[in-house]
């Protein structure tokens, strides 16, 4: 069972070693373009996986994500008027 994961971005200078970062967690999706991986790991790990991904020749910056410490409750989020009466308007 997962427990609280974590995202890390890792820019990397060629596209050639993407498949090796598998091993340190969930590889979500990889740029092609821009160059870089996101990967999935537990939370507790993240700060030691970090600097082992780090540590390789080929990672050119590694960056976690914030998300698991941004507070998804919104207060005050009423919809707009006019735009609820669009939703309403039945085809």
């Amino acid at each position: 069972m997962l427990g609280q994961r974590q995202g890390i971005v890792v820019w990397l200078y060629s596209l050639k070693q993407a498949k090796m970062l598998r091993r340190f967690g969930n590889v979500h999706y990889v740029s092609k373009r821009l160059k870089y991986v996101v990967l999935y790991c537990d939370l507790a790990d993240t700060e030691t996986i970090m600097e082992k991904i780090n540590s390789y020749s080929f990672v050119k910056k590694v960056e976690p994500s914030y998300k698991p410490f941004l507070k998804t409750e919104f207060e005050n989020s009423k919809p707009d008027k006019a735009k609820e009466y669009d939703y309403k308007m039945g085809i």
